[in-house]
């Protein structure tokens, strides 16, 4: 039988690498629902080619004209709820959750809560509600694949092997467009400057996370609820080639690591047919051709979203929901040209600084302090008066 997949952010750019997995393997793979952002059109080209049995659009245009011209008997939901609703209701073994920021909560949850292997892409899911979410997983004895790069990397040179064989875990990164940057240059880095990633493609968000370094900050605490790792067993190499996407290193002294080019559809692939490897569409690794890979220890005065997230992490609670959701705050506002590059860290720090941690026991309390999270850098940003 064809394993039946359900993808949420289908017209990102993991969504779309996950359809062309989906091609490549369509004797093994079903495609049962997709659901997108906003991206109506290619929405409905996707579902004319896939014909799944459901669709969702997080972000609905006022009015149903929009849901027009979808396939004969295709399900329609819309909104967050909606799209949680469309994950419980839909058969599926595998819940790919793909959308940026928060928005992927509710549907991992509901994916968990139904009995559904959940293949992760939205790192922020567990960085704002780890402990809850390991803790459903675990107690429904539900798979959590990571789509990640780094963390399918590790979990692949993990193979298995429990924890306490490993001395630690180490995540690799590009370094962005900025690490050759001086700390006076990076003052005037332009949003155009930002989004010039030099090795991968991916969307706004997760493109300027890659260059300030919140990217791999989120990781890192992503990891820790993956891998049942403390922080100060996951450190960061970063390694502009891009070829090797992580490692571990175990007890004995041996390092174990992944390599591969720079192609999302590899650990898509791998999350979608584990724990069974098949052939795949991205090119084989010529390591001659290579010829040289180089590794560095970051900077933390000129890059500080490390030992932003490494402080988030180990205080734990309510501490990292604070620093994603500023961040996402943060990220958004230079997007639109508000804020200079480097008051990304400043405004998440600021948060930080100014929340008092509680526990983070259940979703109604992490929701309250994303909100008020968002509210203080809101404020933070307009008190110095940006333009």
């Amino acid at each position: 039988m064809k394993k039946r997949v359900l993808i949420l952010g289908s017209t990102g750019s993991i969504g779309q690498s996950a359809l062309t997995v989906a091609r490549k393997l369509s004797e093994r793979l079903e495609v049962v629902g997709l659901a997108a952002g906003r991206q109506i059109d290619e929405l409905r080209a996707q579902a004319e080619e896939f014909r799944p049995r459901a669709i969702g659009l997080f972000c609905p245009p006022s009015g149903s004209a929009w849901r027009q011209g979808f396939p004969g008997k295709t399900r329609i939901y819309e909104g967050a709820d909606g799209l949680s609703e469309m994950v419980a209701e839909v058969e599926a073994d595998l819940v790919l959750v793909a959308i940026v920021g928060t928005a992927g909560l509710g549907p991992s949850l509901a994916a968990i809560r139904t009995g559904k292997s959940l293949a992760l892409a939205s790192k922020e899911v567990l960085v704002m509600a780890g402990e809850i979410v390991m803790a459903e997983a675990q107690a429904r004895k539900i798979s959590i694949l990571p789509v990640d790069s780094e963390h399918n990397a590790v979990f692949q040179c993990l193979g298995g092997s429990p924890f306490r064989q490993v001395r630690r875990i180490v995540l690799t990164a590009s370094g962005g467009p900025f690490r050759t940057w001086d700390a006076q240059r990076i003052e005037s880095a332009t949003v155009e400057d930002a989004l010039d990633h030099p090795t991968w493609k991916m969307g706004r968000k997760i493109t300027i996370d890659s260059a300030t370094l919140f990217n791999k900050a989120l990781e890192m605490i992503e990891a820790h609820w993956l891998f049942s790792a403390p922080l100060s067993a996951i450190d960061v190499v970063v390694h502009p080639q891009s070829i090797v996407h992580s490692l571990v290193e175990f007890i004995d002294g041996s390092q174990i690591a992944q390599l591969s080019h720079s192609d999302m559809c590899l650990p898509i692939q791998y999350a979608f047919t584990y724990p069974e490897r098949l052939p795949s569409p991205v090119r084989f690794l010529d390591l001659a051709s290579v010829g040289r890979l180089c590794f560095e220890e970051p900077d933390h005065e000129r890059f500080p979203a490390l030992r932003l997230a490494r402080r988030a992490g180990e205080v734990g609670g309510t501490v990292p929901c604070v620093l994603n959701a500023a961040n996402e705050v943060a990220v958004a506002a230079f997007l639109q040209r508000k804020i200079p590059f480097p008051a990304i860290w400043r405004c998440v720090e600021a948060a930080i600084d100014a929340h008092k941690p509680i526990a983070a026991s259940d979703l109604e309390t992490l929701q309250r302090v994303d909100e008020e999270a968002r509210v203080a850098a809101v404020e933070w940003i307009e008190k110095r008066s940006y333009s």
